[in-house]
């Protein structure tokens, strides 16, 4: 009795043992990956305090941490986050709508149409955004659709191009293996085509939402009385530099945080597809 007491206690220590090496080896992970992180912060909070720079220019972090904490207790940043994550949303879902299908229609196989057409597409994606943003308040007027209206104009050609490479490289091999199978129609699109493209589509709807949200930053700082850019430029105008800075911080953020969601839903609706090999 007393020695299967003794291997049920070793076995319980083991597994604790065992739990915290798993912990101690995240910790240390977190730590080899963010190690660069901390020097930089640490760097940046004493540089200013010793006076190796100035302080009127460059803020430390715990100075930009307290005035972002004022910003968010006064509701001011959560104001201008809404009404930019707004403006990018919308400038991004219409660009999806229009990208995706038209993505499907030039890389389905019309090829007169996507002869015609496709000058045309490169020459109009060739075109810096900046430029046009002139044109688009001259036609929009310096609302809210002017800047809802670039957004959509900037996601517009990432989405459509990679969507039009993903079904151009869809394996003909996988649709004549369906055919034979029986799968026509609406089925083979949804099962098949879809499916192969899904990877390449996903690739563009990341890099627009991306591209959307910085340069809306950049439209906001242009014409516009409310959102993160707005707010950056209105620092800069009046010299708040502990605000110019947590501004910059969240904006930072904030696509970071985008980038994230999309590599998790990456991962999650895309699971399927096979992994290069690691070696």
């Amino acid at each position: 009795m007393e020695i299967v007491l003794d291997k049920v206690t070793a076995s319980g220590n083991e597994k604790k043992l065992n739990i915290f090496r798993k912990v101690l080896n995240r910790v240390l992970n977190i730590l080899h990956n963010g190690i660069s992180i901390i020097i930089f912060l640490v760097l940046w909070e004493i540089a200013p305090r010793a006076g190796w720079v100035p302080e009127t220019f460059i803020t430390p972090p715990s100075l930009v941490l307290s005035t972002l904490w004022d910003l968010l207790i006064t509701g001011v940043l959560t104001k201008h986050i809404e009404t930019s994550m707004f403006r990018a949303v919308v400038g991004f879902i219409l660009a999806a709508i229009v990208g995706v299908p038209l993505g499907f229609f030039l890389g389905g196989g019309f090829k007169l149409f996507e002869r015609i057409v496709t000058p045309v597409l490169r020459l109009l994606n060739a075109v810096n955004p900046f430029s046009l943003f002139p044109v688009f308040i001259l036609l929009f007027g310096i609302g809210e659709i002017s800047k809802v209206a670039m957004i959509f104009w900037v996601c517009l050609w990432p989405i459509m191009l990679n969507t039009t490479t993903g079904v151009k490289n869809v394996d003909s091999l996988l649709i004549k293996s369906a055919r034979s199978m029986g799968v026509t129609g609406k089925e083979l699109f949804f099962k098949v085509v879809l499916l192969a493209a899904l990877p390449s589509i996903f690739h563009g709807l990341k890099t627009s939402c991306a591209t959307a949200f910085f340069m809306l930053i950049a439209a906001e700082m242009i014409g516009a009385s409310s959102g993160l850019g707005w707010l950056v430029f209105n620092a800069q105008t009046n010299y708040q530099i502990p605000k110019l800075f947590a501004t910059t911080v969240t904006i930072s953020i904030l696509g970071l945080s985008l980038n994230y969601l999309f590599t998790v839903l990456e991962g999650r609706l895309l699971s399927w597809q096979e992994r290069p090999a690691e070696y």
